[in-house]
């Protein structure tokens, strides 16, 4: 991968959080945050999506780990690696239909950690590739006012004015527009050097916007068509200034 992958830890633990944060940043993870709520959780998630969530089954609050799954799977597909200190048939079997990718028993090893997050991370660049292999001789094309991308075998035209925004998954770019989603096996970094900056700009490492589809804009994000999308302090300046040449 290009870029660090991302975790998110979802502990109520602070202690263990905060050693599993250190453990993994020596490891060269990025840490997206570390959560003690399902709840802040899901927040969190649509704000900054992790590639991958370290999730405690018993969880305080209103919803646990298990619940946190659940409803995060409803709008996203995030490999989940669940921390248990009690490993019972019924935590177990409500667990297994979230899907996950791993099990960590507390108290648990580096190794243990480490050996899961690689498994993991294996796992999903294989699942990447099981999609449609040929997928990759596929390009799409890229015009002035429209995008030609790859859906059910076929090519299909994308008006470059009904895309709402681009967001990064790993090494595919996901297009967001007002009728459907997009799925390209090219990163967010090429697509943005081929794409018209006439009409798009780039306000996050994970996120390409196009300018004519932003509803409001805050200090620390942007949104468009009710998705809250960060905006990076270091492109908020170049997002302002095109904003007043629309």
């Amino acid at each position: 991968m290009n870029q660090p992958t991302k975790i998110l830890i979802v502990e109520d633990e602070m202690i263990i959080a905060a050693n599993i944060s250190l453990q993994l940043t020596t490891l060269g993870y990025e840490i997206t945050g570390i959560i003690p709520r399902g709840e802040e959780a899901l927040l969190h998630i649509k704000e900054n999506t992790p590639d991958i969530v370290l999730l405690d089954i018993q969880l305080k609050g209103k919803i646990d780990g298990i619940e946190t799954a659940q409803i995060m799977q409803k709008s996203f597909n995030i490999p989940i690696i669940y921390l248990t200190a009690n490993a019972n048939d019924e935590h177990f079997n409500r667990a297994k239909s979230t899907n996950p990718y791993a099990f960590i028993s507390k108290p648990f090893k580096k190794l243990d950690l480490q050996r899961a997050i690689e498994l993991t991370i294996k796992r999903i660049q294989t699942e990447e590739k099981e999609v449609n292999p040929s997928e990759e001789k596929l390009s799409p094309f890229i015009l002035s006012d429209s995008i030609f991308v790859k859906h059910h075998e076929k090519m299909v035209r994308v008006d470059i004015k009904d895309i709402l925004y681009i967001e990064a998954e790993r090494n595919y770019c996901r297009i967001h527009s007002k009728l459907k989603e997009y799925l390209l096996v090219m990163t967010l970094k090429d697509l943005d050097e081929k794409l018209p900056n006439k009409h798009f700009i780039r306000v996050h490492r994970s996120f390409i916007v196009n300018l004519s589809q932003i509803d409001e804009v805050a200090t620390s994000h942007i949104v468009i068509g009710k998705k809250a999308i960060p905006v990076s302090k270091s492109l908020k300046e170049e997002l302002l200034n095109r904003l007043q040449t629309i």
